[in-house]
């Protein structure tokens, strides 16, 4: 199993060396053998703290990307997965660049077997044996109400609509299927609902999430709205939004620039 570790990027200067410093430890190391960082046209100092952690990054294999424009975080998964699908990786491993959640707590799951029979191995925040820290009442209480009704509607329990650890298999990309989602942060949101959609193996696993020095890029009332938006869409015609392209902008691809790459 050949799995690459793609990590988003966007305004995360500080905390980014720390999630890089994760590959340290000697247990994720059988499981990793490429990190790629993506840059999303980030403001702040966050390319050059990642190119510095990256040199000291034990991984055989480092690759670090900047996009030739802003698409987003859901525009960046696009980015991630192309390179996987080129690069004959089997596993796409997604760990959010902000330092909210441990690789470590995949590696446990990976090491019981669990990928073996999954095409989407899923990180949930809600589920039993999860940890938060920091996390507020309300944001809590909201993802809970929201994980109940999109379950309802997909027929499929689903314990996250999308948390920063999440492990799928390339080729379940083969079709294209996810190049029509939304390039903003509701990508995973459009994600899972075509997964459970496409009965695809979904497996969710627990994880500790924790919120400290990180800055937020969502509105809790703004992406409210977007997210019952989405799923009113879904619940009115399902034919249609699994059909339709729902990019503000859609885009003939999304290319990127190599920045560095570091190869053992």
């Amino acid at each position: 199993m050949r799995n690459l570790v793609f990590i988003p990027m966007y305004n995360c200067a500080a905390q980014i060396p720390r999630v890089l410093a994760q590959f340290d430890d000697p247990s994720v190391r059988p499981w990793v053998d490429t990190v790629l960082c993506i840059d999303n046209r980030s403001t702040d100092g966050t390319l050059d703290a990642a190119r510095s952690a990256l040199e000291h990054c034990p991984v055989p294999t480092r690759v670090l990307l900047r996009n030739d424009d802003n698409y987003g975080l859901g525009g960046s998964h696009k980015v991630a997965i192309e390179f996987a699908r080129a690069h004959g990786y089997d596993m796409l491993t997604v760990l959010h660049g902000d330092d909210q959640g441990s690789i470590t707590d995949l590696v446990g799951v990976l090491e019981e077997g669990a990928h073996a029979d999954a095409d989407f191995l899923m990180g949930a925040r809600f589920m039993p044996g999860s940890r938060l820290e920091g996390y507020s009442t309300l944001r809590t209480l909201a993802n809970r109400a929201f994980n109940l009704v999109f379950s309802a509607v997909s027929g499929t329990r689903l314990h996250d609509l999308g948390s920063g650890l999440n492990l799928m298999r390339v080729d379940a990309f083969a079709d294209g299927f996810h190049t029509r989602f939304a390039d903003d942060l509701t990508f995973n949101y459009y994600l899972i609902l075509a997964v459970a959609h496409r009965k695809a193996r979904l497996r969710f696993f627990p994880l500790e999430w924790r919120e400290d020095d990180q800055i937020s890029n969502a509105r809790l009332t703004r992406m409210g709205f977007q997210i019952l938006g989405l799923l009113g869409r879904r619940v009115i015609s399902p034919r249609r939004f699994f059909g339709d392209d729902h990019r503000a902008h859609p885009r003939a691809g999304y290319p990127s620039t190599e920045i560095a790459r570091w190869e053992v």
